[in-house]
């Protein structure tokens, strides 16, 4: 067991003096009871035959916190208090969630005078039937970094295996944050027994007369404790899920992505800071203005592929394609037999400033990457992507036999050598680069058909087993190792593959903001449900949040017809929606100039350019630290393809912010649609207008529903639904603008 804090050892000796009970409630295998001893307001949490949990709602140093008046409620209890300190308010509630009980504790205070918090206790005791921490044992799976979601995932072992999901609301401590100049970073982790949440040292003090929250905790309980890997990833994404129900959530506004993909592509060709030329080729830059680095064949493809995406949905072809392809040959080494990450003629650019930056050093996940979306040019009959990665895919084979599917961070392409071996000291190599693999050697299955590549993405599969949550190393491939992993079950029926895909799913999941950021310059753009690209990245980054949109709305479409987790279901249609509002706000002309790095690492920033950053910080530090990435260019042109859907011979389209499936929009038929999700949770529909004309008149319904769905005029002459996921929808169109305006006449 580990050492206990002074705070610690006092909490269980005030418990086992306390006596009377306040409130008690049971559920399942669970007791509740709320109690007050001189500082604080405890929730202990009775396990049948197990031990007990005791969770600090409130907290005021010091004797004398005295109950005032309390009230019983549906659900739990509404406690009124006061100390020197001030007023305090803890409201508790204790509710049956879809298939756990959750606990939560909201608590605030007033303040009697400006109070300065130079340290706060932790919020979580395990203690033992008998009130004792000596003989609890348990384990912590994983739990906040940084700036991401503030929880923790744990299981009591010892006496009663508990899985047991903590969450702390941390949007509602932005005010705290404000006031005492401090970040939510970093602030929910402790060792066992005494873990949970600590308020961050104030740097400045809180007012006085001024009400403000310090807690709002969620904790959801699953007396089944997990006995292997897939039940503990399971119940991880189950309890999110219950509590995500629960956890109050931002609004999300429709954002004109027409006009953004607009403004998007004219910088995108316009701007002489995305090109470099070199050969007579013309290339993009991996950040505006960076004319050091020599050309990545990742950044052209990671272009290239939104851009086909936008073409297929308008119609229109652009020549900008043409360039980019006409570059692509010049990537592949001959000697070698496969595509290199810098290009041969300008490799001797690279000064070495970084590892990968040496000719012919590969990071893993580079040489994958531009596979898998050269297979995807070829499955839609592009010769010459075609050519180029059935030519490279004998070399990816012969790396991934040499690293027997273990992948090291850099390598050296001509002789294998190991560059660097882990991304941390007993942390392993690239993990996800193996899902990766699989997923590019299930693309040459399906190109050729020939069975030794579905044997090599089974083989590379297999070996994820068994790294849990450390599976992830970057998030938009560990999110395409899910999908392939969801496609080889599909094609084999084993249940490995499904359950390794949950596992890839629950690290990516693990790795998001499930808070909004309201202090500092967080209060100029939204960040609910944003995704950090590597375990230990400071940031949100754009490039990669767009590509697990991608790819989570390729996971959902492959998902068609299996049953998957439906909290897996949820979840991805909820980031998908929240992205497709927040994601606006990595373009530098969304943003305050103030707030923008003016000496990034790479290149320059242009303010003025559609160009998304690289990142978004915390709410204390300038955006854009890193560059403006010229590879982050898909975004747009990712999401209007998959969120707008043109009806044709009429004056509008559909919108929708959750993904959907089954879209059927033929001239002068009524519409029929699927909204995926949860039925529990809606999300916003609208019809577009794309002409000067009024619009149509036109019934939505549900299917399985009475009446109609009614909707309201919005800017611009739109009109907009609420309307649930996971669920039918029919579009019956009245008569069409273009009749009418012949009728009129």
């Amino acid at each position: 067991m580990n050492a206990l804090s002074p705070w610690a050892l006092s909490a269980i000796a005030e418990l086992s003096e306390t006596e009377k009970v306040l409130y008690t409630k049971n559920v399942g295998d669970f007791a509740f009871e709320v109690y007050i001893d001189i500082d604080s307001v405890w929730v202990k949490v009775h396990i049948a035959k197990g031990g007990q949990i005791a969770f600090r709602a409130a907290y005021s140093p010091g004797a004398g916190l005295q109950l005032i008046n309390h009230e019983v409620t549906e659900n739990g209890i509404e406690l009124m208090l006061s100390s020197v300190a001030g007023k305090h308010d803890v409201v508790i509630s204790i509710v049956q969630g879809t298939q756990y009980p959750i606990l939560r504790y909201t608590s605030t205070i007033n303040p009697a005078q400006d109070l300065s918090v130079p340290f706060w206790p932790k919020d979580i005791l395990f203690l033992s039937a008998k009130g004792q921490v000596k003989k609890t044992t348990g384990k912590i799976h994983t739990s906040q970094f940084g700036t991401r979601t503030g929880f923790i995932y744990m299981s009591d072992s010892q006496p009663k295996p508990v899985s047991i999901l903590y969450l702390q609301n941390l949007t509602a401590l932005s005010d705290y944050c404000e006031q005492t100049a401090t970040s939510a970073g970093d602030t929910v982790g402790g060792e066992w027994p005494e873990l949970g949440f600590s308020l961050p040292a104030s740097s400045k003090p809180l007012r006085a007369g001024k009400e403000i929250v310090l807690a709002d905790a969620f904790v959801a309980f699953n007396e089944e404790g997990a006995k292997d890997e897939p039940a503990l990833m399971r119940h991880y994404l189950d309890m999110l899920a219950g509590i995500y129900l629960l956890l109050p959530k931002p609004e999300t506004t429709y954002q004109n992505w027409p006009e953004i993909v607009e403004k998007g592509l004219k910088d995108l060709i316009d701007s002489p800071g995305c090109w470099t030329q070199i050969a007579g080729h013309k290339y993009f830059n991996a950040y505006v203005s960076d004319y050091e680095t020599p050309p990545e064949i990742m950044v052209q493809l990671a272009v290239l592929l939104p851009l086909l995406d936008y073409v297929e949905w308008s119609g229109q072809p652009l020549e900008v394609m043409d360039t980019i392809k006409a570059g692509l040959p010049n990537f592949f080494d001959k000697k070698l037999g496969t595509i290199m990450r810098w290009l041969p003629a300008a490799e001797d650019q690279l000064k070495g400033e970084e590892e990968q930056k040496v000719p012919k050093v590969m990071d893993s996940w580079y040489l994958h990457h531009p596979l898998l979306n050269l297979s995807r040019l070829a499955l839609k009959g592009d010769a010459v992507a075609k050519q180029l990665f059935l030519d490279s895919l004998d070399f990816a084979i012969r790396v991934a036999h040499h690293f027997d599917y273990q992948w090291p961070v850099f390598y050296k392409m001509d002789t294998l050598e190991t560059v660097k071996a882990e991304t941390a000291e007993g942390k392993g190599g690239e993990k996800d680069v193996a899902g990766l693999y699989a997923h590019v050697m299930l693309q040459a299955w399906e190109l050729t058909k020939e069975k030794r590549y579905l044997r090599e993405a089974e083989a590379a599969a297999k070996t994820l087993e068994g790294y849990g949550f450390d599976i992830f190393y970057q998030a938009n491939n560990t999110a395409f190792s899910a999908g392939a992993l969801l496609r080889l079950y599909k094609i084999t029926q084993n249940e490995l593959y499904l359950n390794l895909s949950y596992t890839c799913l629950a690290s990516v999941f693990r790795n998001v903001q499930l808070w909004d950021c309201n202090y500092g310059y967080g209060k100029n753009f939204p960040k609910f449900f944003s995704l950090y690209p590597l375990n230990d990245a400071p940031y949100t980054a754009a490039y990669e949040e767009q590509e697990v949109f991608c790819a989570f709305h390729d996971y959902l479409k492959h998902a068609d017809g299996v049953e998957i987790l439906p909290s897996l279901r949820m979840l991805m249609a909820e980031y998908i929606r929240y992205l497709v509002d927040r994601c606006v706000y990595y373009y530098p002309p969304m943003l305050p100039e103030e707030m923008l790095e003016e000496d990034p690492k790479i290149g320059e920033i242009d303010n003025k350019l559609w160009i998304a950053l690289e990142d978004l910080q915390d709410g204390w530090m300038k955006s854009g630290t890193v560059g403006q990435e010229v590879y982050g260019a898909g975004n747009a042109f990712g999401i209007l393809p998959r969120h707008f859907v043109q009806v044709p011979g009429e004056n509008f389209m559909v919108y929708l912010d959750y993904p959907t499936s089954g879209f059927t929009a033929r001239k002068g038929k009524n519409l029929h649609f699927r909204v995926l999700g949860d039925n529990r949770l809606n999300c916003r529909m609208m019809i577009v207008k794309t002409g000067t004309g009024k619009l149509p008149e036109m019934v939505v319904k549900q299917k399985g529903s009475k009446g109609t769905i009614q909707s309201r005029k919005v800017k611009d002459g739109h009109l907009e639904f609420m309307i649930n996921g996971g669920s039918d929808f029919f579009i019956t169109i009245i008569n069409s603008a273009k009749l009418k305006h012949k009728s009129m006449a």
